[in-house]
């Protein structure tokens, strides 16, 4: 931990080690109090990257101590952002303790179905503190977290529909057809008796999951005189067993894997941001799945990259009597209660393909070999001919999104899936999380005049020179940073050659496609330098732990290199 925090760190410019030129290349020192000097080897990467090596540092060097000496002198931090984030740091720890007290080598690794390698996963590479989880107990973090791999089942609420709304894609329009996609008969009548039971009329009633923690320390407190009133009836539990996945909030059906995953409001703070829903964007949900489909359906290029784009395609959103009315309270209070259902990977595969999130390809097992090489050795391939295909099923459709439609998904570790092949080999995208993570450009294009006004209103908008943005901090800063030195220590493939295989790839795109030369210019990925996103500038320096009316987004601090410039 404290040799990625003082790579992040000095990535964001939050620090700045000082050759030692005495101890050698690659030699940094950082002083960090009087008679307190920390000192380690780096090397340095695409975008300004730093790696420092962890062997580099002492054995007994504790980062949680690191923080402690540097909070005033170096890191600038207040009183009450050091004490949350020393217990963030150390969530964190414990966590990552708990991955390796079990972990796996890179051929088992390998070996684990999608669900199974969701629990073993290392968590956000640039975010330091990248399993704080603010709000849960060592008790809890046992019972829900992914690394927990527990699958446990999810009790039921229903929630009159004077609070609660439905929305679904066309197919889905009737919460009634949802309902006996995902509910088996009994469980439904056993649902039904209960809100007659409790003298209610079960047509008034609509039903959803609930995270058990978010009943505990939420719902019940918050809502309690809707409860109280029969506006809230507990239901049993439909029995089915689900598994968290690396966002924690959303729970894979392990029972029936063809049964949708759950997307359900969780009121801790993790990363950057409180895990809740919000409402507007949850009922908007179905509406931007149904528009994303329907461009990827009538568009033969992106039929002909067979993406899959997992749909959200049911919600139901609960507001709170209080709070929905009351912008100005902290953000957290309007994402209470909700879900959204959204479709599972696996009747997405044709026989012989295998899915895993692309963070998955920055895993490395108990060997010290990473799972990205176990993958290149069994495919067979030339590791830069693996890399190709690679490149070759994550970015075509991504690019054809934002040029052709100027919309752009954030194709970061967890909402980018890759798709193998038989052999192993990359072969197509999936990609999930539209609702939240789909941006559209602010300047007006004609392919925007067939986006239904829902979607307009509830997609964010970014000016036209900062929508790439998405694609170099989510794939290429977010992944790629870290991808490629992995590459290059277990692959033999230099970081300059990663980097030009990227490129390569862009601009077979466009070549491809000539008459959307204008769009190429107004959205350019291949600038000399790109603005620097910072993640855990976010939480230091800027929001630090405080209540605010709206979701924080990431700070920017000046400007790095893009190695996908041609010069």
């Amino acid at each position: 931990m404290l040799a990625k925090m003082l790579a992040e760190f000095a990535y964001e410019g939050i620090i700045t080690p000082e050759p030692d030129g005495a101890a050698g290349p690659g030699a940094y020192r950082l002083p960090v109090a009087p008679g307190t000097v920390y000192c380690f080897r780096a090397d340095r990467g695409a975008y300004g990257h730093w790696r420092v090596d962890p062997a580099s540092l002492p054995a007994d060097a504790d980062p949680l101590a690191f923080v402690a000496a540097a909070h005033d002198t170096v890191l600038g931090l207040s009183g009450d952002t050091l004490g949350h984030l020393l217990r963030e740091l150390t969530a964190t720890l414990s966590a990552d303790v708990v991955l390796a007290e079990e972990a796996l080598t890179a051929a088992e690794l390998a070996d684990l179905d999608y669900a199974a390698l969701e629990g073993r996963q290392g968590g956000h590479p640039w975010l330091v503190a990248n399993k704080g989880r603010v709000g849960f107990s060592a008790g809890d973090a046992a019972r829900w977290a992914p690394e927990a791999r527990t699958p446990r089942a999810l009790p039921w609420l229903a929630v009159h529909r004077d609070l609660a709304r439905y929305r679904g894609v066309p197919a889905l329009a009737d919460p009634g057809t949802l309902y006996a996609q995902e509910l088996p008969e009994p469980v439904r009548r056993a649902f039904t008796e209960t809100i007659a039971g409790a003298g209610k009329d079960p047509s008034d009633y609509l039903w959803l999951p609930v995270h058990p923690w978010q009943w505990d320390e939420t719902i019940a407190p918050l809502y309690a005189p809707q409860l109280a009133a029969g506006l809230l009836i507990e239901l049993p539990s439909d029995g089915e067993l689900r598994l968290p996945q690396q966002s924690i909030r959303t729970f894979l059906n392990i029972s029936r894997p063809t049964g949708r995953s759950v997307k359900l409001p969780l009121s801790i703070l993790n990363t950057l941001v409180w895990r809740g829903l919000p409402t507007e964007r949850t009922l908007a949900a179905p509406a931007v799945t149904d528009w994303i489909h329907a461009v990827r359906d009538t568009d033969p290029y992106l039929r002909e990259t067979r993406v899959i784009l997992l749909g959200e395609t049911a919600s139901v959103t609960v507001a709170h009597p209080l709070y929905d009315r009351l912008p100005q309270v902290p953000y957290q209070f309007r994402e209470l209660l909700g879900c959204i259902w959204r479709e599972p990977i696996g009747p997405e595969l044709a026989a012989g393909e295998r899915a895993r999130t692309l963070a998955a390809l920055l895993q490395r097992g108990r060997d010290g070999r990473a799972l990205t090489a176990e993958l290149v050795g069994r495919s067979g391939l030339p590791a830069d001919v693996w890399l190709k295909r690679l490149f070759a099923a994550l970015l075509p459709p991504l690019l054809h999104f934002l040029y052709r439609y100027g919309t752009v998904f954030s194709p970061h570790g967890e909402n980018a899936i890759v798709v193998f092949d038989e052999h192993e080999a990359p072969v197509r995208l999936a990609v999930k999380d539209f609702v939240d993570d789909v941006n559209l450009s602010a300047e007006p294009l004609p392919e925007f005049d067939g986006i239904p006004h829902e979607v307009r209103e509830v997609l964010l908008t970014e000016p036209a020179d900062f929508l790439p943005q998405f694609i170099h901090s989510g794939l290429f800063v977010g992944v790629f940073r870290y991808l490629a030195p992995l590459c290059e220590e277990q692959l033999g493939v230099s970081e300059d050659d990663f980097w030009s295989l990227v490129r390569a790839e862009i601009l077979r795109y466009q070549r491809r496609f000539p008459e959307l030369k204008n769009r190429f210019d107004a959205f350019e990925l291949l600038a000399p330098r790109i603005q620097r996103l910072c993640l855990n500038r976010n939480r230091l320096h800027l929001d630090g732990y405080r209540d605010r009316a709206q979701r924080p987004h990431a700070a920017i601090d000046g400007t790095v290199a893009n190695p996908l410039h041609s010069g």
